[in-house]
């Protein structure tokens, strides 16, 4: 008997698994997911090098980036809907196929506007890896092992993007960015074949889909439009914020206008719609409105933490980019190494509530710690630091995700699925955004009260003006990165209360 039917599957009308190991299917299905997760943050990196090869400045390269990010926020809250209509094995195979193809399309675009369309579709194609594995995971486990099995899927969200700046930078500099997108292509061909071979499209969900398409397809235009506007112009509002000056830029503002307008408008017209392409109506259930909050959050942790440590040490403590990514990388390692342990003890010997919030108790006090760091710190206290700040991270992860189902019906798995990664995305892009921002203000605050504390009388003897200005600044800017680590450390802080409004989820099998 081969690996993929060593063991039975469970008993569960809609798991992806049919005869095959249920253990084995999630690490075909997260394999995809992995990829795409990745690329979120490997292509920042190479982003310099990106611009020189095709003819951009370094405002429009950003783009890039933009362009991705867009298009995936866009599919993402959707992504439910639309595995319902096409089918979830079909949808998963396109969305794996169009992701590769135009992750290819990047490796050999030449011009700024090839890339950019190039990066559209693969965000397109990328937007749905993550809600339908995840919705594949929660059909395919019983609640009752299913924090085990966000485990693996946890692997994914959380690790991937501390591994993503270190192999884009290794690429990048040992052969070139050509390389970060053109590792795909193996990975997605992979995918693409062991997804085609063993995941089913179980009969109930087959069934469901031909009473859903009967007289037609009930399309909600209004919906879809309202989803693409709110969301494609949030994204942009995030990413152009802090660099068109905020609300004196008349495009940000009209920006704002338009994303309050049209995500207001969303949650009305879907809240009555019968066949809603976004299911707003889930929010009801506690544990999944709750969920999504605090996932919204961990996103908002875990990236604005990823933010800032490399821009610290490489812009004021020398470091290069290697050694950077490597401060990053311990704390990769340890992420890791206790995803299986968080799942294993979920709910089995830890209450998932309490687990959570002693988790968000010590994520906080791991970031406060980081605020008091100073210029003359080694990397050893970087990286424990950073350490600290992660190892919690998998047990408020896996729990919180298992917890949300609660309530749910088992039918609009895959709807929640795409509202729990489109929160926890949104919380990312979110978070990026608040820190530059807050960075900026800091910055401009520490220099005007060091700038106005320097008199003839206190200033270092036989400096000049011309000398003193640089430490001000570098000093200032120090200071402005310890108050991000505080503030991002105290909103921790404050969330721990949040996972006691949650109902428990069943205790594990032994």
């Amino acid at each position: 008997m081969n690996a993929a039917a060593a063991s039975p599957a469970y008993d569960l009308p809609r798991s992806p698994a049919g005869p095959f190991n249920p253990w084995f299917i999630a690490g075909v299905v997260s394999l995809a997911t992995f990829m795409e997760v990745l690329d979120t943050t490997i292509a920042n990196v190479a982003l310099t090098h990106m611009a020189g090869s095709l003819g951009a400045s370094e405002d429009e390269s950003t783009w890039i980036l933009t362009s991705y990010l867009v298009s995936n926020t866009i599919i993402l809250p959707i992504s439910g809907w639309l595995a319902n209509v096409i089918g979830r094995k079909r949808f998963y195979l396109i969305c794996v196929a169009l992701f590769t193809i135009s992750s290819v399309g990047c490796a050999f675009a030449s011009t700024l506007p090839m890339m950019l369309i190039a990066r559209v579709f693969q965000g397109l194609g990328g937007g749905g890896l993550a809600p339908v594995t995840q919705s594949m995971l929660a059909d395919s486990f019983p609640p009752a092992k299913r924090s085990q099995a966000f485990g693996v899927f946890g692997l994914t969200v959380i690790a991937a993007p501390a591994i993503g700046p270190i192999l884009g930078g290794w690429l990048t500099d040992n052969l070139s960015w050509h390389w970060i997108f053109l590792i795909n292509l193996p990975v997605g061909l992979i995918a693409f074949t062991l997804i085609s071979v063993f995941i089913s499209e179980p009969a109930i969900m087959v069934q469901e889909r031909i009473e859903r398409l009967k007289g037609g397809l009930k399309l909600d235009y209004l919906g879809l439009f309202l989803v693409t506007v709110g969301f494609g112009m949030l994204q942009i509002f995030l990413d152009k914020f802090q660099e068109d000056d905020g609300f004196s830029s008349h495009f940000i503002l009209t920006s704002f206008i338009i994303v309050v307008v049209s995500l207001s408008l969303l949650a009305v017209w879907e809240w009555q719609h019968p066949y809603p392409v976004m299911n707003v109506r889930l929010f009801k259930v506690r544990n999944f409105a709750i969920g999504n909050i605090l996932l919204f959050f961990v996103g908002f942790i875990l990236l604005s933490s990823t933010q800032l440590l490399p821009e610290l040490t490489q812009t004021l403590l020398g470091y290069d980019s290697t050694t950077s990514g490597f401060a990053l990388a311990l704390g990769g390692m340890f992420t890791i190494g206790l995803m299986p342990v968080a799942g294993y003890i979920t709910g089995r010997y830890v209450p998932a509530k309490l687990l959570m919030g002693l988790a968000f108790i010590e994520v906080g006090i791991a970031l406060l710690l980081q605020s008091s760091i100073s210029p003359e710190v080694s990397f050893g206290i970087i990286s424990t630091y950073r350490v600290l700040q992660v190892i919690a991270l998998p047990f408020i992860f896996i729990p919180v995700n298992s917890v949300s189902y609660i309530g749910v019906p088992p039918q609009n798995n895959g709807e929640a699925s795409a509202l729990i990664n489109q929160s926890r995305n949104l919380g990312s892009s979110v978070g990026i955004s608040f820190v530059n921002t807050m960075l900026a203000y800091r910055l401009q605050f520490h220099h005007a009260r060091l700038t106005e504390a320097i008199t003839p009388y206190t200033s270092p003897h036989g400096l000049k003006l011309s000398q003193i200005s640089p430490i001000v600044q570098t000093q200032a800017s120090f200071l402005s990165y310890l108050d991000m680590f505080h503030l991002v450390g105290i909103i921790a802080l404050m969330l721990w209360p949040l996972v006691f409004l949650l109902k428990s989820p069943p205790k594990s099998a032994s």
